[in-house]
């Protein structure tokens, strides 16, 4: 029996130290592992251990194998580096479904990650496949391995492939994060592409309207000034200089506004009361709240639908939809569902009090219920909302475009009008004057 010396870190993420008698490497993981502890350093003591034993630390990357000294700990765990960065959803995705292939073609779960490692991939996520390899290799299983990179994998993540797993199905529930993943990423980039041209027509809005407040009205001014020796000038021009004299002296406190209205918009923003406020903003504004509300069904319903039909309990996988969904409206009405069928209720009843759940969606799913294919029901439900954020997608884009251009034409039209109409006053004293 050797004596090894560990770090570890327990179920709430504190740091544990202590030594372990084992056979060996393997048997050393597993007590630890024994004891609800993740090991992420591990080392044996040499020499009988002593003061003079040097406390383990993780092994750098690429650094020279060295023999180690008498009373040294050898070191051979990495420790998971949480803070590298995060991996791309696509970068994700792509290792899912590659992992899912691999394990469909019969290989064991080990072979599939040291044929992964080989892949060119980010750092965090080549860190990671090292770690889990460990983890496996000490006995672990492949869920376990995967709770040490919270940043990676997510709780739905995690739970489906406990699921998988347990059920001998892990090449199926790979197969539908990887379809999960792709649709959402999908939605995702919609949504983002449908807002880049009506941002891009705002900005440049902007832009416009203060060059021309800032540049060229005052030399307007100076001319009119100059030549109608201070006449008086259409009340449409004389509003048009007094917001360029405001916008001119005043640039700096209309910045100081801007900033402190954003500030506390983030900070109202980070309170219980605030955040659900703005939430419910959001699901009710006119135009954008059909898309975030639709997007929103789509997300609960396509993520609900799929842990059920992973074998997820269905308490379990409402916690997990609660959790993963961003907007806390509707994160109440999961939690008054969950509640719910806790006590022995149907779903249906607390999804229709919610007031966010249309009723298409409560009826689709009260028959689930009662037919026993709830998640079949479920994803159904998600397809079609799919449909309904396309088509809410192309309604918004058709609506924000030529009200942004309209916005953009009446304000620089604005300008125009009032810079035209006292130079007609000007011609018309010049020809007075030649005549």
């Amino acid at each position: 029996m050797a004596t090894f010396q560990y770090i570890a870190k327990d179920s709430s993420g504190q740091e544990r130290r202590g030594t372990v008698e084992a056979g060996d490497r393997s048997g050393a993981i597993a007590a630890i592992r024994a004891q609800g502890l993740m090991p992420t350093a591990l080392g044996e003591i040499k020499g009988g251990g002593g003061a003079a034993a040097k406390k383990p630390t993780p092994a750098k990357k690429a650094a020279p194998a060295k023999a180690p000294k008498k009373g040294n700990i050898d070191i051979k765990i990495k420790l998971p580096k949480f803070l590298r960065g995060r991996v791309k959803a696509k970068d994700l995705t792509s290792f899912t479904r590659q992992l899912a292939t691999l394990v469909n073609a019969g290989l064991p779960l080990m072979r599939c990650i040291e044929v992964l490692k080989k892949q060119k991939m980010a750092p965090a996520m080549a860190d990671c496949l090292d770690g889990i390899s460990e983890n496996i290799a000490g006995g672990g299983t492949f869920s376990d391995a995967l709770t040490a990179y919270p940043k990676i994998f997510d709780n739905l993540y995690v739970n489906m492939v406990k699921a998988g797993e347990a059920g001998g199905v892990l090449e199926v529930v790979l197969n539908r994060l990887a379809e999960f993943a792709e649709k959402a990423q999908k939605i995702k980039n919609k949504v983002k592409g449908a807002m880049i041209y009506p941002s891009v027509v705002l900005f440049a809005a902007i832009g416009i309207t203060a060059f021309l407040l800032i540049t060229v009205i005052p030399k307007f001014q100076q001319v009119f000034n100059d030549i109608l020796g201070g006449a008086s000038l259409p009340a449409i021009t004389e509003f048009v200089m007094g917001i360029s004299e405001f916008v001119q002296h005043n640039g700096l406190q209309i910045f100081a506004g801007v900033a402190a209205l954003v500030v506390i918009y983030k900070v109202f923003g980070k309170t219980p009361f605030g955040a659900y406020q703005l939430d419910k903003l959001r699901i009710n504004i006119p135009v954008i709240g059909t898309l975030v509300r639709r997007t929103a069904i789509s997300q609960f319903t396509r993520t609900l639908g799929t842990l059920l039909s992973s074998g997820v309990p269905i308490l379990q996988a409402l916690v997990i939809v609660r959790d993963t969904t961003g907007n806390r409206v509707v994160r109440k009405a999961i939690q008054t569902v969950h509640d719910a069928v806790k006590e022995g209720e149907s779903m249906t009843d607390p999804l229709a009090s919610s007031g966010v759940f249309p009723p298409m969606v409560v009826s689709m799913v009260q028959v689930g219920e009662e037919t026993g294919a709830l998640p079949d029901m479920l994803t159904r439900i998600a397809n079609t909302y799919d449909d309904e954020v396309d088509n809410a997608v192309a309604g918004m884009t058709a609506a924000i475009e030529p009200a942004l251009i309209i916005f953009l034409a009446v304000v620089v039209g604005t300008i125009v009008i009032a810079m035209f109409l006292p130079m007609i006053k000007i011609i018309s004293q010049v020809s007075g004057a030649a005549g």
